[in-house]
């Protein structure tokens, strides 16, 4: 009889440390997958609105077109697992003859946030540092003017 004592003195609080362990554990390990799954939707909004900001770019920049408009729409979702989030333009760096832009897509209400720099010609402007929630921005547009380049979101519903 004594070896039936000694296993429930054994096991008896390991099976109680199990029920609270299991549900931390399975919490801790869903939040990280959320999280991360949000950060990959950012960063593909972001490399998605920066390779249309830069395609838009080389198109209007050709020496062929001297002045005119165009625009994008880009495929982004509205909410990202019911956050909607922010969009901000920087001026990474600037140098005679090249600048960076530096689009920041971050969760409003979340703490993911991903970024993506893309390479453009020195006759190129933007709005300064700009940040736009993601309902409002509808089309993505270039208008050369005089050989200068603007950039800019317009925004919709």
């Amino acid at each position: 009889m004594t070896h039936i004592t000694i296993e429930y003195m054994i096991m008896i609080p390991i099976l109680i440390m199990q029920i609270f362990i299991f549900p931390f554990a399975a919490t801790i390990i869903m939040n990280t997958w959320t999280d991360s799954r949000r950060t990959l939707e950012l960063q593909e909004i972001a490399g998605h609105l920066g390779s249309s900001m830069q395609q838009l770019y080389y198109t209007i920049n050709h020496a062929s077109i001297s002045s005119g408009s165009l625009t994008a729409q880009p495929d982004t979702p509205s909410f990202i697992d019911g956050y909607s989030y922010n969009v901000t333009l920087f001026d990474a760096t600037t140098s005679a003859s090249v600048k960076i832009m530096n689009i920041t897509v971050n969760l409003v209400g979340a703490h993911n946030e991903a970024s993506s720099l893309i390479t453009l010609g020195e006759n190129v402007a933007w709005p300064g540092n700009l940040t736009f929630t993601s309902y409002k921005i509808s089309v993505i547009n270039a208008t050369k003017t005089a050989g200068n380049i603007w950039l800019s979101f317009n925004g919709g519903n």
